[in-house]
């Protein structure tokens, strides 16, 4: 079932289309929901919502909306937020490293509109990541928003070099995990202004009606670009030419498992709460892989041999 979704956009008074609907400008469906992702109409309000949110999504569309907030209403000065490598370098402050993939910009609609696609995006993403090594479970989707977040950051002169791109990044993460997704679904329904479209073709659609609509885009080619790479390595090296490049850690698939993080919950039977050994069941573990089928990023060291003893 594919799922539309209406998004307005004022337009200037001069447009001609102002005068038929002064906010009308495009429809679209960005991916369709699955299966186990709730709408906000569907959990009991806000909180329910926000709570019901995949792990990853949730903490990243949580600390992005509260350091927009946090930059706006003057709590911390925005240039405090964006990528200064001088500052860095110089005034150690670290903290750049990861605002500027949390700070989305001015409160203006296009904001609005970049938080929701940020959770909307990651949401969707993160239900089924490329498996690098822990089943197609969160601990994949961790390792590829590290991957972004680091090549990003080490792309981000270069790109400069070639077209002006502002020192905020969270929108080029998002692009990332939508191109990056777009290539794990490439045959998903979308649609644009009511255009149907594939998944593969939507990031592609999506810089081309910033670029009609005179917004910045190299952000967005910039997070293409690092998609690309992550998805030239995942998927295409190991089938083309038999080698996996990407591993997720094994500190990662130690602390949220393999597939589908769950949280720790006291074992069955178990008493005295958490103490003692075995009375917290192992993270993870409790959801199978969702690419179970799909390649584990390790050696087969085999089944044969004779047990010791016997």
């Amino acid at each position: 079932e594919t799922n539309f979704i209406t998004i307005t956009i004022p337009l200037p008074p001069s447009s001609k289309l102002s005068a038929l609907n002064q906010t009308t400008c495009y429809q679209y469906s960005k991916m369709p929901p699955a299966n186990n992702v709730q709408q906000i109409d569907d959990t009991g309000g806000p909180q329910a919502w926000f709570q019901s949110l995949p792990l990853v999504t949730r903490y990243w569309f949580g600390a992005a909306l509260l350091t927009t907030c946090a930059g706006n209403f003057n709590f911390v000065s925005p240039m405090k937020l964006i990528y200064i490598w001088d500052n860095i370098w110089d005034n150690f402050e670290i903290w750049r490293f990861l605002t500027p993939f949390l700070f989305v910009g001015k409160f203006d609609f296009n904001t609005l509109m970049a938080l929701y696609m940020l959770q909307s995006f990651s949401q969707r993403y993160e239900t089924e990541p490329y498996n690098t090594g822990a089943g197609g479970g969160t601990a994949d989707y961790v390792f590829a928003l590290m991957f972004g977040i680091g090549m990003t950051l080490l792309s981000f002169p270069f790109i400069g070099m070639l077209i002006p791109t502002p020192p905020m990044f969270a929108r080029t993460l998002m692009f990332f995990v939508l191109y990056v997704w777009s290539k794990r679904h490439p045959t998903a329904p979308a649609s644009i202004w009511g255009i149907q479209l594939k998944a593969i073709h939507l990031p592609f659609a999506y810089v081309a009606l910033s670029v009609l609509m005179g917004g910045m885009y190299a952000d967005l080619l910039h997070g293409i670009a690092v998609g690309h790479l992550f998805y030239f390595l995942v998927d295409v090296v190991p089938l083309v030419y038999g080698k996996d490049m990407l591993h997720t850690p094994q500190f990662l698939i130690d602390q949220l498992g393999v597939g589908a993080y769950v949280a720790p919950t006291p074992a069955a039977g178990a008493r005295g709460g958490a103490m003692g050994n075995n009375t917290w069941a192992p993270p993870g573990r409790a959801n199978p892989p969702s690419d179970p089928a799909g390649p584990t990023r390790g050696h087969n060291w085999g089944s044969g041999g004779q047990r010791l003893g016997s």
